[in-house]
Formats: structure tokens, sequence, C-alpha cells
């Protein structure tokens, strides 16, 4: 059996060779590997590479500090987006000899299943493509565009995979968020009832209050419309579920990787190999190749600009939870002390209405973040 290439981990032997010693940075490749239960055997991939890494900044943080530890780390990922670049990870293929026939595709009921499903079946033909090259020795120059194709068609069904988890992940927060409105409209129901109230006592008094004393009972009464609707529909114990938590760390180098193992970047780079490979003697001066070279600085343009665009949206999304969820908390604790005060009903009730909408709010920014980080976590974890 042909021993796969490993150049992923070869280079992270290398890297961390100068931090650790030769035998330590094996040590700790071979612990990272064990502790995740990968296969031994198994070439690595950047993804693998960045978990390590993340094992050995733990590790500098305690021997060397914060300072330099934070430095090595967003060095040395940069570095590896860079190699990430020219270097496919390398895949086994198929044993050589018959191809194995793939067993008939079990359709899913959902309609966003079938883009998943056509994904996994075109990574399967291109890992056995691969195997047959490797297997042919008149085809032999053509295995490095295969391995490229390999990496985009993993990647293509690891879009598809993040977009189901999106998708579950936005309908689960769309579910609460429901709740969160059904909540403040409870909140602000009390605040109307105990307004009427109080507009009626003052209307008996003499006081010219009958235009807002209609207006409020018209409100209060489409509040009680609003919750015979939707409070049958909702659990209202999701209102008050915690905050989520919003502590990644976007300015992580691992991030750094978004673009080159970017789907339409990493489908980019089999065009070009497989237009190098058409060219032949021609190289780089073909037409085709030419045209490849483009498409691939145009996917990786893209692929920036969504990336910055999403680490951009998530920083605010991310600031604006921090500001409204310290603001909610502000809020519960003045309701707490107004009511063990004697405060009067209506102005607990205020702020408790107030309390609900800027915990709706900071919410709806806690998600946001979260299914930002999603996709960012698609394309640069090792999972």
């Amino acid at each position: 059996m042909t021993t796969v290439p490993d150049p992923y981990r070869d280079w992270l032997r290398s890297r961390l060779s100068e931090e650790l010693g030769v035998r330590e940075a094996q040590l700790t490749i071979q612990g990272a590997v064990q502790r995740r239960g990968w296969p031994a055997v198994r070439a690595l991939g950047p993804r693998d590479v960045v978990a390590v890494l993340q094992d050995v900044y733990e590790l500098m943080r305690e021997r060397v500090g914060d300072g330099r530890a934070d430095k090595w780390l967003e060095v040395t990922t940069v570095d590896l987006a860079r190699f990430a670049e020219s270097v496919p990870v390398p895949s086994e293929g198929v044993a050589r000899g018959a191809l194995p026939t793939p067993p008939p595709v079990r359709w899913g009921r959902r309609a966003h299943d079938l883009p998943l499903l056509l994904a996994r079946a075109h990574s399967e033909i291109a890992v056995r493509s691969l195997g047959a090259i490797r297997a042919s020795p008149a085809m032999a120059s053509l295995e490095r565009a295969a391995e490229w194709d390999v990496q985009a068609s993993l990647a293509e069904v690891r879009r598809w995979q993040t977009e189901d988890r999106l998708s579950r992940l936005r309908s689960d927060h769309a579910r609460i968020e429901v709740a969160d409105q059904v909540a403040a409209a409870v909140a602000q129901g009390q605040v109307l009832r105990l307004t009427v109230q109080e507009l009626e006592a003052a209307a008996r008094s003499g006081q010219a209050v009958d235009g807002q004393l209609a207006h409020n009972r018209l409100m209060s009464s489409q509040t009680d419309t609003f919750l015979d609707t939707f409070t049958p529909l909702i659990d209202m114990t999701d209102a008050d579920l915690p905050l989520p938590e919003v502590n990644t760390d976007l300015d992580s180098a691992r991030f750094a990787l978004g673009v080159p193992l970017h789907p339409n970047v990493l489908r980019a780079r089999h065009t070009l190999n497989y237009a190098q490979w058409q060219a032949g003697d021609a190289g780089d001066a073909s037409p085709d190749v030419l045209q490849a070279q483009h498409g691939l600085h145009l996917a990786e343009h893209e692929a920036r600009e969504q990336l910055d665009s999403t680490l951009d949206g998530a920083r605010r999304h991310q600031d604006q939870y921090r500001t409204l969820s310290i603001k909610a908390t502000g809020l519960e604790q003045r309701a707490t002390r107004l009511a063990g005060s004697g405060g009067d009903p209506l102005s607990i009730a205020r702020v408790r209405l107030e309390w609900r909408q800027v915990r709706s709010a900071a919410r709806i920014q806690g998600h946001r973040f979260l299914e930002a980080v999603c996709f960012l976590e698609g394309l640069v974890s090792e999972s």
C-alpha cells in the first residue's frame, strides 16, 4: 500500500520543533491525535493543525506569557493560511484495483437535503477518481488537480452541512425571539391595564382625560387580542432562558483560514490546476490557464469580502449585545429595588416592560452573532 503524503503534519512538526524541540513537538502532535480520536495514520489538514496550535498556545501561555503566545499563534496561523493556498490536503482515495460501487442514494425528505446529498455524491466521485488516477501511471500528472478536486468537493459538503446547522439554529432563535415578544406583550398589557385604572380614577375626579383613556383602552384590547392568539402557540419559559454567550474571539488568527479553505476558492484552485494540466507545454501562457488564474483571483477576493463582512457584522452584534445586556441587567435591578421599597405598581410595571424590551433586543443581537460565528466556524473549525 502506497503511503499517503502528510505535508501538513510535516509543516506542523517543523514549526513546533522551533518552539518545543523535535521530540516534544512529535509527542504534542501524537497527544492531540489521541485525545481527539483521529485515526493515527490519517493525513492532517489545516483545520486539524489549527486544533493542535490551540493546544500549544495554551502551553506557551503558561511558559512564556500571554503576549508572546498571542504573537506566536497569530504569525503561525497566518503562515498556515499561506501554506494552505498552495498545498492540497492529501487524500487516500480508494484502494488500488476495482473501484467500489457506491450504494444507492438515500434521498432526504426536505428540499434543502438535496444539495447536501448532491455534494456528498460529488465528493465520493472525486475520491474514487483520485484513486483511479493514482493507480494509472499514464494519469500521474493529473494527481495534484485531482487532490484539489477532492478538497473542493469536501468543502462543498461542509458548506451545506453548515447551511443545515444554520437553518436549525435560526429556527431555534426564531422560536425564542417570538417568546420574548409575547413576554414583552404580557408586560405591556400590565402597564396598559394599570394605566387605564389610573386614568379612570382621574376621570372620576373630573380631569379631562377622555382621549387618553379611550386610546389606552384600545391599546389594551389590541394587546389582549394579540396574547389570546400567540400565547397558546409558544412556550413562555423560552422567554426566561439565559441570554446567549458571545465570548468568541473574533480577532483570532485562525479566521485567516477562511479564505484559502473557502469552497469557492478551493474549486477555483482545482480549475486552475486542471487547466495547467491540460495546457501541457504551453504552461501559464495558455488562455485557459490565464482565465483560471483570473477566476481564482476573483474567488479569493469575494471570499475575503465575505469573511471580512461577516466578521465586521459579528463584531457589531457583539458590541450591541454587550451594551444592551448591561442595560437589561440595570433595569432588572431597578425593578427589584422599586418592588422592595414599596414603589407604585405602574412604575414597577413600566420598568419591567422596558427590561423585557431591552432584553429581547439584546437576545436578537446575540442570536445574530451566534449565526455569524456558525458560518465562520464552518469554514475554519476542525469538525
